[in-house]
């Protein structure tokens, strides 16, 4: 399966952007093709603007197109995802996520980021996607990394490794 990943922060070295890149090493090392779109590096024009042939609209929207799934990532600020991944989000839609499993992740400077993980479900169900009802959320001590993009905690890689092959069985039974 194509597994595209949508990271949501703006700054470089994020915790959700590592913790994304960990989800899609695993993805892969399941045989499956991840293609890992990050807001920071390819930043978008607010949705709305004149940029609507913009060459990264035009990549996110095929690539968005051509997965199978996906995993929506974001810190948790003010308790809401990024407004960088809510422009993305707008630039999708049902043609998109019609059908398809999405993976909710979050990274919060509290405990948990629940907050910005319910927002991310209710727009997937707004474009039609399904939600996978398991999510990863981390936040406090367990936001460390090692040199290699490995979570420090294994409370995090456990829940990782727990959550991910759910998400692709889910993924894999709605694209039959």
């Amino acid at each position: 399966m194509r597994i595209m990943i949508i990271t949501g922060s703006n700054r470089a070295n994020s915790t959700s952007t590592m913790l994304s890149r960990y989800i899609g090493k695993v993805i892969e090392s399941e045989g499956h093709e991840v293609t890992l779109f990050d807001l920071h590096v390819r930043p978008l024009p607010f949705y709305g603007s004149h940029g609507e042939n913009d060459m990264e609209i035009a990549a996110l929207k095929e690539t968005a197109m051509h997965c199978d799934a996906f995993v929506l990532s974001t810190p948790e600020y003010h308790g809401s995802m990024t407004g960088v991944l809510k422009n993305a989000l707008d630039f999708l839609g049902g043609d998109q996520f019609d059908s398809k499993a999405v993976l909710s992740v979050a990274s919060a400077g509290g405990a948990v980021g629940v907050s910005s993980l319910t927002q991310m479900q209710a727009i997937v169900r707004n474009m039609h996607g399904i939600n996978c009802p398991e999510w990863i959320s981390i936040g406090g001590a367990n936001r460390q990394f090692e040199a290699d993009g490995t979570p420090s905690s294994a409370d995090v890689k456990n829940r990782v490794h727990r959550t991910v092959p759910y998400f692709l069985k889910m993924a894999a039974q709605l694209r039959k």
